[in-house]
């Protein structure tokens, strides 16, 4: 099991972000929002949205994609194959970076729960 972050890893075209968003399996939190999609690669995707009006700063921004790249990517290989989108709703500060993580783990549990109810 390896811990990389590869680019097979990302959505990156917008065609990949549209089809996510498109099928509208979502759960949300006070922090952030996620979307998923069932995909045939084999392995979880993810992709990030933090908008301005988050965070003025850019320097804030970044912050909040380190943590859910670093979240993502220490939990991959429990995902199911996948594409995600998370997008961020709130800003947070590093003191608030483990509630932050929580609720990734909490939405991210819920949504397999969803994908594991409509298919049986």
């Amino acid at each position: 099991m390896t811990y990389r972050f590869r680019r097979v890893h990302r959505l990156l075209k917008t065609d990949e972000f549209s089809s996510v968003f498109s099928l509208r399996q979502a759960r949300s939190s006070a922090l952030f929002q996620v979307y998923a999609r069932p995909n045939e690669l084999g392995h979880a995707r993810v992709g990030l949205v933090v908008g301005k009006k988050v965070h003025k700063r850019a320097v804030r921004r970044n912050y909040i994609k380190r943590t859910v790249r670093e979240w993502f990517r220490l939990n991959q290989a429990t995902l199911p194959a996948q594409d995600y989108i998370v997008r961020a709703k709130l800003a947070f500060s590093r003191a608030d970076r483990a509630e932050a993580v929580i609720a990734l783990s909490t939405l991210f549990a819920k949504l397999a729960r969803c994908r594991a109810s409509s298919s049986s």
